[in-house]
């Protein structure tokens, strides 16, 4: 098992699939094995050390020579007491005979001390022999290693290196000779033992034994990185239960021991969702912080630990007051069922989820969580089975939730938000504008929900509802992006240009959650595009790079990716020659009947409607709108309906038009883009006049010619100017892009 080091703590990295209760058993397994092997570096050192000495020395120290000696006294003297001396001729001193058995026992105490000696002499023989001839110990190699520690400079292990080893002598200063590394060994004193070896054995050789002891230069790691604090917490934090894929809160926190971000805990609104993931981002962008190499004490470690850990508490405490409390008195009496039924319902055992829900229903009416689980899951059940009717339950649980008596805020909340945004997919727009109207009356001070029932206002179509609302929210903060944008949206589609902008432009500069979208960064260009502000290609070039854009020049916001991209075409590349030659075959008949519905009594040319004329009029007849024929259009021009009916990449093309289009002199169209990149857009020159009408399209500007089809692609920018002294008319065939497929082209949404 891979180890890594962690402020002299050994932690395991343990594979995803051992469970967390293992995982901290293994911990403490291995904690107790670290301070095991510390304890030997450490206290067992020296008493190992002492042992090898009394093995090398033949088992015989400074301390048993003391100790025979007193031994041998007392006995001495005994026999003095019992055999006094008297002096032989020659005047020495020798013991007398006494008359018992002591001198029938060979000389009594006088060959006592002598036949010690013998023994032990020939017992140490015959010791050497055995050791030599068994090969009981490699005497070369001990040799070797002992000679290492010779710090009286003799030139041999002894009592006297001993005793320095121990710490019971001080060294002796060496000659100077001797190298820089042994005087280091011998001055400094004994210093911790850091093994960086991945496994330590428990057991030790007599090696490792003496060099644990043994006093080391102080130890450095230059490429020692501690972990980050956040990075050992819990390592099985993501499968924590928080937030579900359709964005609904969730009841289960996370422990207490781990970092909670306020991001976890998100609602299903759109601002909120993208409101506070910013900080949580910078979090977690902030790199660990690297200590210099040093040597520093336990203490000292620990403290800076602590020191660590005091920002990540403070983090914790203040998303613990954010976790949103969906569980009332009663739901906790049975939040074992809830949980289990959640459980069922996030493993993705939907059916199995529902049915327990269901039944804790039944049983507990009044359980407003018990009622939003059910919710969840037929919400879930509505996705995996592409069920509206499914989708309506769901709905119709979230309202049932909502209503329950004592339901906490964060429930009610939470499932009215849910249920605006389900109602906005199935169309409903009214029913979401009317949920999210109550929601505001809830919580009147959360400025979220009144920006997102300015949303359901624009999506209804209703903007000047969204536009009371969007003043009420800068009349109360002024500073609020979000707000400003949309409302600067607003009054560009008001044709308030010049008003639009600070709105659009302050709202961009925020970089407030909900407000980088392309839409913004399109109708800011435009607008400033309109008052001949040249900076409008720096804002199209900033939301070229945040994606928004395919370029500076395509600026389409409905795109499918990888399609060919070029501003002008040939009928060849298109692949719709067939086509292009039956409408330049035609272009006489598809004129006159033109002509005829051109009268303006019959009012069946309508003035352009999208506010992209400076000046001027602008007329269109349209017959085919998002591949369908549009009311009686094609009672007034049948044989062109006729002529179409046989070529589907025009009729059936959801993302364009077909329609005839009559400009009159003096008219400018503001250089705009069209909205998809899906589409080719094909004019055919009915009526044109000799000078003065022309098209640009990027940098590139062409003209008509009578009876002669021009193919662009309107993704791009382009521009239209009608100088002429009358009238031009031309018939204009949106056709599908020849890259996408069949599939695509029959699923892709209608514009």
């Amino acid at each position: 098992m891979q180890r890594y080091r962690h402020y002299g703590t050994s932690y395991p990295v343990s594979p995803s699939s051992v469970p967390v209760e293992e995982i901290h058993a293994e911990e403490e397994e291995e904690d107790d094995e670290v301070y095991a092997e510390e304890k030997v570096y450490g206290e067992e050192a020296e008493p190992l050390i002492e042992e090898e000495v009394e093995k090398e020395t033949g088992g015989v120290n400074e301390e048993e020579v003391t100790q025979m000696k007193e031994e041998a006294q007392p006995v001495a003297q005994e026999t003095e007491g019992k055999t006094p001396l008297v002096e032989s001729k020659n005047g020495k001193r020798t013991e007398r005979a006494t008359a018992g058995g002591d001198a029938a026992a060979g000389g009594g105490s006088k060959y006592s001390m002598f036949t010690w000696f013998v023994v032990l002499a020939l017992l140490g023989v015959w010791s050497s022999v055995a050791v030599v001839y068994f090969n009981i110990v490699d005497y070369d190699s001990v040799i070797g290693k002992l000679t290492a520690y010779d710090t009286d400079g003799d030139g041999d292990f002894d009592v006297e290196d001993a005793k320095v080893l121990l710490g019971l002598k001080v060294a002796e200063r060496r000659h100077d000779g001797d190298s820089p590394e042994e005087k280091t060994v011998s001055e400094s004193g004994p210093l911790p033992v850091h093994n960086d070896d991945d496994e330590v054995s428990r057991s030790h050789d007599v090696e490792s034994d003496i060099q644990a002891a043994v006093p080391l230069p102080p130890y450095v790691e230059d490429d020692f990185v501690p972990d980050d604090p956040r990075d050992s917490q819990h390592p099985y934090e993501d499968q924590a239960e928080t937030i579900d894929t359709t964005g609904v809160l969730v009841e289960e926190p996370l422990p207490e021991e781990s970092v909670v971000e306020s991001a976890q805990y998100l609602t299903s609104s759109k601002f909120s969702q993208e409101a506070e993931p910013v900080v949580e981002a910078q979090n977690q962008s902030e790199p660990p912080v690297v200590p210099e190499p040093q040597s520093e004490t336990p203490r000292q470690a620990e403290a800076e630990r602590t020191a660590e850990k005091q920002p990540e508490e403070k983090l914790k405490e203040k998303a613990k007051k954010k976790k949103p409390k969906l569980l009332n008195k009663f739901d906790k009496t049975i939040k074992a069922e809830i949980d289990a039924a959640e459980k069922l319902r996030k493993k993705g055992k939907l059916e199995e989820a529902l049915r327990a829900f269901e039944t804790l229903v039944q049983l507990h009416p009044q359980s407003p969580r018990a009622r939003y689980g059910k919710a969840q899951t037929e919400d879930d059940l509505a996705e995996k089975l592409r069920s509206n009717d499914m989708l309506q339950k769901a709905i119709n649980s979230y309202r049932e939730a909502a209503e329950l008596p004592d339901v906490t805020s964060d429930l009610l909340r939470a499932a009215l938000k849910r249920r605006a945004e389900r109602q906005q997919f199935l169309g409903r727009m009214r029913g979401s504008l009317a949920t999210l109207e109550r929601l505001v009356q809830i919580f009147p001070e959360d400025i979220s929900l009144k920006n997102e029932l300015g949303v359901a206002y624009l999506l209804l179509g209703d903007n000047k509802g969204a536009k009371k609302v969007y003043e009420e929210v800068l009349a109360v903060f002024p500073g609020d992006g979000f707000a400003k944008v949309h409302y600067g949206f607003i009054l560009k589609s008001e044709n308030k240009i010049a008003e639009s902008i600070p709105f659009l432009k302050e709202g961009l500069e925020s970089g407030e959650p909900g407000t980088d979208d392309g839409r913004f960064y399109f109708h800011l260009g435009d607008a400033l595009q309109r008052v001949g502000d040249k900076s409008a290609y720096y804002w199209y070039e900033l939301g070229h790079k945040r994606g928004h854009f395919a370029s500076v020049w395509q600026r389409s916001l409905y795109n499918v990716d990888g399609l060919k991209a070029q501003p002008w075409w040939t009928a060849k590349e298109t692949g719709y020659t067939d086509l292009v030659k039956m409408l330049e075959r035609n272009w006489k008949t598809i004129r006159d009947e033109a002509l005829a519905v051109m009268d303006q009594n019959t009012g069946m040319f309508i003035p352009e409607e999208e506010n992209l004329r400076e000046k001027g009029e602008w007329g269109q007849y349209t017959i085919w709108q998002q591949g369908k024929k549009v009311g009686n259009g094609c009672q007034g021009v049948p044989k062109t309906c006729a002529l179409l009916e046989r070529y589907p990449e025009a009729t059936g093309c959801k993302r364009g038009q077909i329609k005839f289009s009559v400009m009159q002199p003096g008219t400018h169209v503001w250089p705009h883009t069209g909205p998809t990149n899906c589409r080719l857009r094909m004019h055919l020159g009915l009526v044109i006049p000799k000078q003065g009408c022309r098209i640009r399209c990027t940098d590139q500007t062409r003209e008509w010619e009578e009876g002669k089809v021009l193919i662009f692609d309107d993704s791009f920018e382009h521009e239209v100017w009608q100088d002429a002294d009358s009238y031009r008319l031309i018939f204009i065939v949106d056709v599908w892009h020849p890259e996408l497929t069949a599939y695509q082209r029959q699923t892709l949404s209608p514009i």
